[in-house]
């Protein structure tokens, strides 16, 4: 498992599951257009699908919240981009982007366990987020799922 996480050649080799591959495309496409959405509807995106009550803050202070976010979804956009290119040319690293993506939802979500946002409603990003993380999990352990040689 661990010459899967760390491969000791990077090239277009891959024997784990093709539908994992499938999955980290669709992961991926799914989280490059939040991001995307973020970046360039941010009050939009952060009131209905968020559920964060921007207009019960200052201009200033809900600029600043936008701001931030459209800043964290550039760095999710970039572990995306690295995504596509696993998958168009490094296969042997899919394993690796699976981990990446799982830290970064599993870090997100435990930091917010700790500092939670107040949101308002029941906010449909919640359960999307969920959603990816489960496909995420299910994908890493479809990549580590070794097919079989000719």
């Amino acid at each position: 498992m661990f010459s899967k996480l760390f491969p000791q050649c990077v090239d277009n080799t891959y024997r784990g599951r093709k539908l994992a591959l499938w999955l980290l495309a669709a992961i991926v496409a799914v989280k490059v257009f939040q991001c995307v959405l973020i970046m360039f509807n941010g009050n939009y995106v952060l009131k209905g699908a968020d559920g964060i009550p921007l207009d019960t803050y200052t201009a200033a202070g809900a600029q600043t919240v936008v701001a931030i976010w459209a800043v964290a979804s550039l760095n999710r956009l970039l572990i995306g981009l690295m995504c596509v290119v696993v998958l168009v040319r490094y296969r042997s690293l899919v394993t690796s982007m699976f981990v990446l993506l799982a830290l970064q939802d599993l870090g997100r979500e435990a930091i917010l366990h700790f500092i939670p946002i107040v949101r308002t409603g029941n906010p449909p990003a919640l359960h999307v987020n969920l959603v990816l993380l489960v496909l995420t999990i299910v994908g890493l352990w479809l990549s580590l799922w070794e097919t079989k040689r000719p």
